[in-house]
């Protein structure tokens, strides 16, 4: 299939690396359903370049928002159905959304904390498999590429939490590649160290940015693990780290 026939779906499409994902799959001509939790943020992050229920028949007829809480599965299938109803197909899944919070040791941190980084690092990402993954197997196989952590590869003072949920992300792909690699589904993940974004610069005002990976860099990542070059690749949890 050429890369501009393709359908991708992008999750947390709002923020930095998402914007920069759909800037790449964009470039190749692919068709994008961009998905985050409202549609204020898709609109602020893209402004009127896509349409979306709410405003059907306007912008880029090659890209659909989506508004939708990934942690609600039926918002998830929802989300899935957007992108069969207007495109037919889902080739890539990318699951960019997440968050990160630390500071705490594991015995004190809260119930609050520990269910926001699982439900928003680990069940997002599954709700959005089990809405897009049927489908993939129904049209004969696809893409999936989630986002772990590297600083998930061990565990890490005042960060228990938030390494534990990104090692479930990277032990779930592991999981599903060696479910779905025989039905031509190939699922990988990206390790990312801090990323050179506005949040992060605001956060870490004396970071040494030099070492920060560039959200383009890690993008370009992303769509060659979605890409045809990238078929013999399975179960991978690969390191994008920059200079750090």
């Amino acid at each position: 299939m050429r890369e501009s026939e393709r359908c991708v779906m992008i999750t947390g499409a709002a923020g930095a690396l998402g914007r920069a994902v759909a800037r790449a799959f964009a470039a190749e001509g692919a068709r994008l359903v961009l998905v985050a939790r409202s549609a204020a943020a898709l609109h602020e992050a893209f402004g009127e370049s896509a349409s979306g229920d709410e405003s059907p028949g306007r912008g880029d007829a090659r890209q659909r928002f989506v508004a939708a809480d990934l942690r609600d599965a039926e918002a998830a299938q929802a989300a899935a159905r957007t992108a069969i109803d207007a495109f037919g197909r889902i080739d890539v899944l990318c699951n960019l959304a997440g968050a990160f919070r630390m500071g705490t040791p594991v015995h004190e941190t809260s119930d609050a904390d520990w269910d926001f980084l699982f439900d928003a690092n680990v069940r997002t990402m599954r709700n959005a498999c089990r809405a897009v993954v049927p489908r993939m197997l129904a049209a004969g196989g696809g893409r999936i590429v989630n986002v772990g952590a590297f600083a998930a590869r061990r565990g890490v003072a005042g960060m228990g939490a938030y390494v534990a949920a990104k090692a479930a992300v990277e032990r779930l792909t592991e999981a599903m590649s060696a479910e779905l690699r025989e039905r031509n589904v190939n699922v990988n993940c990206v390790l990312p160290s801090v990323l050179d974004t506005p949040q992060n610069r605001a956060a870490m005002p004396r970071g040494d940015r030099s070492r920060w990976v560039d959200p383009a860099d890690l993008a370009a990542v992303v769509v060659f693990l979605a890409s045809e070059r990238a078929r013999a690749v399975h179960g991978a949890s690969l390191p994008v780290t920059g200079l750090a």
